[in-house]
């Protein structure tokens, strides 16, 4: 394929200008039996001089970076060791049967000798726990006006990380959400892009969102299409989830801008059991205008509790009403 041999040209460079690869990794989620690796290879310079920090740090730069298609790495988890191997876009999105005790639990991977282990964490679900969140970050938690596509590639790749902003109150319903329920699983599932992904933890911790793992997903071509998509993205994921953990009920949380309505009330139909809300945060109109929101939204889901708001302050309150906070 044309990204693969795209992909080659640019690694031969890198590689040639010193850079290794380097395993980043991200949060992942299991239960006591089974644990969900997540994390990409990239090609990185392991010179500290190439890696200061910047006062301004735009989109762009996190996609400057080269993935390492099917590299091997080490992960090490509560002295279990284990190889797993990266996807043609450096990604590694694998599951492994590992018994741990539930909350969260330190990981950490490195792709060869010498490069150095990187830590990140793995929340284990407690067996008991039948309470979820799942929640969009795109207009949801993060304005971004998609996908209007020339205000998309404004917020994704010139705006500088810093000067992106919350949605009001948004931040305060996922806390309440959690509150008094310290294994709560949380889980943020977006059709944005893994380059992102390290953007959107510092986004989360500087606004107070409550830590989970992120669903993401690659930009890059498939056989069947120039392009991946981003609605089987989010369907294949609750589809997923649901599976992976049947005793827990999902709140789900999106926007009305894309097609978070028709996603969760399919799902909140297909399983009934797997859904304890949905909460659609509506777009203002100027927001709606900019990003293409569509004019007709379905029909929400007679057998499921549903709430719209603008803000999070106002889902909260909608919530509260039915009962589910």
């Amino acid at each position: 394929m044309l990204e693969d041999w795209f992909v080659k040209v640019r690694a031969r460079f890198v590689v040639a200008t010193g850079h290794v690869p380097t395993v980043i990794p991200f949060r992942g989620l299991g239960s006591t039996s089974r644990v969900r690796i997540l994390a990409r290879v990239l090609y990185v310079h392991p010179d500290p001089r190439t890696q200061k920090a910047r006062k301004v740090v735009r989109g762009w730069r996190a996609f400057r970076s080269v993935p390492v298609a099917h590299y091997p790495i080490r992960v090490r988890i509560d002295g279990h060791r284990t190889t797993l191997t990266a996807d043609r876009g450096g990604v590694v999105d694998t599951t492994i049967d590992l018994a741990l005790s539930p909350g969260w639990h330190t990981v950490e991977m490195r792709a060869k000798k010498g490069t150095g282990w990187t830590k990140s964490e793995v929340f284990i679900v407690d067996p008991s726990t039948t309470r979820g969140v799942v929640c969009d970050v795109d207009d949801t938690v993060m304005i971004t006006y998609l996908p209007r596509l020339l205000l998309a590639a404004w917020n994704t790749f010139v705006l500088d990380e810093n000067a992106r902003m919350s949605v009001p109150g948004m931040s305060d319903l996922m806390g309440r959400l959690a509150e008094g329920q310290p294994n709560l699983p949380t889980v943020y599932l977006s059709t944005g892009p893994w380059n992102v992904a390290p953007t959107l933890e510092r986004f989360m911790a500087r606004h107070r969102f409550p830590k989970g793992p992120f669903l993401l997903t690659d930009w890059g071509a498939t056989p069947e299409r120039a392009f991946r998509s981003g609605r089987e993205h989010k369907v294949s994921s609750l589809d997923r989830l649901a599976k992976d953990f049947p005793n827990i009920e999902w709140v789900l949380i999106g926007d009305d801008g894309q097609h978070d309505e028709t996603i969760y009330g399919d799902f909140s139909r297909s399983h009934p059991s797997s859904v304890r809300a949905v909460a659609i945060r509506q777009l203002s109109t100027p927001e709606a205008v900019l990003a293409g929101a569509p004019s007709m939204h379905p029909s929400p889901s007679s057998e499921t509790v549903w709430v719209t708001g603008h803000t999070g302050t106002e889902i909260a309150d909608a919530l509260a009403r039915e009962g589910v906070l």
